[in-house]
């Protein structure tokens, strides 16, 4: 039971890492950050605004 809830949350980390590059931010860091908040930080990077990019 254990390691199938490992493999859920393992996946998430994966899903926000890439939900992160999407919106401009970056996907090592949320990864790390996902691997301790878990759903937490998948809400954070849905209701966060996208980085603006100054310059282009």
């Amino acid at each position: 039971m254990w390691a199938g809830n490992a493999v859920g949350w393992g996946t998430l980390t994966l899903i926000n890492a890439g939900l992160a590059q999407g919106k401009g931010r970056s996907g090592w860091n949320w990864w790390v950050i996902s691997l301790l908040l878990g759903p937490i930080a998948t809400f954070l990077i849905v209701t966060w605004p996208p980085l603006s990019h100054q310059g282009q």
